[in-house]
């Protein structure tokens, strides 16, 4: 169930505006801040970032920023950034709005994640409710009490 990948503190809304580096950077901290993920995992992230480019943007309004299965990760969890203002990240799916942060410790885990979050997210009336949600509390409500 994808709300298991969550810690209770990994979900934020960003009032400030953010470039699109820095939100991916703040999304990935938030894995780094739940205990999942070691703070060299932000760099990682964010050298796939500079690397492939907005690759990861995979909907409209939506990013999954990752990057592959490292040490740097303590195990699978995943992180939401909402972002107040959206911002332009280069990608056709601009601008992005959600950004979710993944990471796991090995292929079969990131897989696993992946797959679980395209399933249950693939719900339009899932994702309008957090596109429009601007309350952390709403969020949660969204991901957790729908069992998502």
């Amino acid at each position: 169930m994808l709300s298991s990948y969550f810690d209770k503190h990994s979900i934020r809304v960003a009032a400030q505006e953010l470039s699109f580096s820095e939100a991916v950077a703040e999304a990935t901290g938030l894995l780094v801040s739940a205990g999942q993920a070691k703070p060299e995992y932000i760099g990682e992230v964010l050298a796939n970032l500079e690397a492939l480019g907005p690759y990861f943007v995979v909907a409209p309004g939506v990013a999954i920023a990752h990057a592959p299965p490292s040490a740097a990760t303590i195990k699978p969890g995943m992180a939401l950034l909402k972002l107040a203002v959206p911002c332009e990240s280069g990608s056709a799916n601009d601008p992005v709005a959600l950004v979710f942060a993944l990471c796991s410790p090995d292929s079969e885990s990131h897989l696993d994640l992946l797959a679980s979050f395209a399933e249950k997210l693939s719900d339009s009336q899932v994702m309008n409710s957090l596109l429009n949600a601007s309350a952390e509390s709403v969020i949660s409500a969204i991901l957790f009490e729908n069992q998502l």
